[in-house]
């Protein structure tokens, strides 16, 4: 191994549209050129529309934060994730995501992060006992970790854990629906109109139709529960029982499947996806997997207040984000004509803002491609965090699970490694963006107990 974790290699600086959109569907990352690591600014065009990759830090935060109304998010990204999530807060625009995020976000307000951290602490307590299995064995780590997230998400969202039945089949059919899923949909690269049929592939509709009908009992139940004043007081009573202060409305049971759909997207998919790279980051680099594994030693009982004393952890997690963030790439789209770097944009421009790019930017960071969680006391590394850091997005579309996220992937990872060792063993991992930054074959670790 180098001394330089894994990264994918970058396609030639030209090549066909046609060859970029066979690229592009088998692997986001990789079909991109090695220049955009050192461009600010990007153009890319097809006879269809034209996008711009934008690294400059003023530019993204031009569309992120000054002017995100002017911005909205491209429909041509969510071509191919509508089958599962529907009408979510993910992919809406204008009045509707404003409405939805005034109903979802008191949910997730910071109080509520301590109500939901035993959930936390029950799945994390549960990985360490599904693991001790395993013990002198070879696992595959994102599988585990996967597991380990969608514990979470339905402890916290409707009070069951994995083993329940109906949450164990959401979790199966998922795994089946993100690696049949391309990140790319025709409707990316063509202007379709609404009634074209959008060819999913029909494993992909097949799972998420599946998924979408395990939520909708799930929340139908839900619904019953919070009418008959039973409900237990998680996020999803949180969230259906929440009017929008501005016109007193509240989720129907469709609107609910739509969100949890994106909760259980963002929330596990997400999740896994980063405590996998960073277990492995550990593992290739066993000098910070000590420091997190006796910084662990503090975690005694279920107590909110831990998470201050986590310190090292949470700085190995926010590196780990850093380097493969789960969401490599995000699209808007302009309202109206823009200028930028003395290029007129029209309007309907894609305007590509990728964590992936600007988190590995060499005229932004130290030491880009490294490894190494103590660059968030230097003041490169601050400068970095507030102009160039973006694992959850930014401005007013910043997922609103950020916070819940950094208390779940500091916690979960301390506590497995306050128990158990892991060693990187075989090929070093490629990663690949399939809905999430994962690694092509799998992460594989050896695991002892300490």
């Amino acid at each position: 191994m180098t001394d330089l974790p894994p990264k994918p290699a970058s396609r030639p600086d030209k090549v066909s549209l046609v060859k970029y959109a066979k690229l592009f569907r088998q692997d986001i990352l990789s079909a991109q050129p090695a220049r955009l690591y050192k461009a600010w600014m990007a153009e890319f065009r097809t006879p269809f529309f034209r996008s711009y990759l934008l690294n400059q830090p003023d530019l993204v935060k031009t569309v992120l934060k000054d002017r995100p109304d002017d911005f909205p998010k491209s429909s041509r990204i969510s071509e191919g994730l509508r089958p599962l999530l529907g009408n979510s807060v993910f992919l809406t625009n204008g009045d509707v995501w404003k409405q939805q995020r005034r109903i979802i976000d008191p949910a997730f307000e910071g109080g509520r992060l301590h109500d939901t951290f035993p959930a936390m602490w029950e799945a994390s307590e549960m990985m360490v006992r599904r693991l001790s299995r395993h013990v002198g064995e070879t696992v595959e780590i994102e599988a585990e970790t996967s597991h380990a997230a969608a514990d979470v998400i339905f402890r916290t969202l409707f009070s069951i854990p994995i083993e329940h039945d109906v949450a164990g089949r959401v979790f199966t059919e998922f795994r089946d629906y993100q690696r049949t899923q391309p990140i790319l949909n025709v409707g990316a690269f063509l202007p379709l109109p609404d009634w074209v049929p959008r060819f999913h592939k029909k494993r992909t509709r097949k799972a998420a139709a599946s998924i979408r009908a395990l939520i909708t009992q799930l929340t139908d139940a839900r619904m019953q529960e919070i009418k008959a004043g039973t409900a237990p007081d998680d996020l999803a009573t949180k969230i259906m029982t929440t009017q929008d202060p501005e016109t007193g409305d509240t989720f129907s049971t469709e609107d609910m499947v739509d969100q949890v759909a994106i909760f259980f997207l963002a929330g596990h998919e997400t999740s896994a996806s980063a405590l996998a790279w960073t277990l492995y980051l550990l593992a290739r680099y066993p000098d910070w997997q000590e420091k997190v594994a006796q910084e662990a030693q503090c975690l005694e009982t279920c107590d909110f207040g831990v998470m201050r004393h986590l310190r090292i952890s949470r700085d190995v997690f926010r590196e780990a984000l850093r380097l493969y963030p789960p969401v490599p790439m995000m699209v808007r789209q302009n309202a109206c004509p823009e200028r930028f770097r003395e290029r007129d944009i029209p309007k309907g421009g894609q305007m590509v803002l990728s964590p992936w790019h600007l988190h590995r930017h060499e005229r932004l960071w130290d030491n880009p491609d490294g490894f190494d969680p103590a660059r968030w006391e230097t003041e490169n590394g601050k400068t970095c965090m507030r102009e160039a850091y973006m694992p959850f997005s930014a401005g007013a579309r910043v997922c609103t699970g950020a916070g819940f996220a950094m208390v779940e992937g500091p916690l979960i990872l301390s506590m497995l490694l306050k128990h158990y060792k892991v060693t990187a063993v075989g090929p070093e991992p490629v990663p690949v963006a399939y809905l999430t930054v994962r690694s092509k074959d799998g992460i594989w670790l050896k695991l002892e107990r300490r």
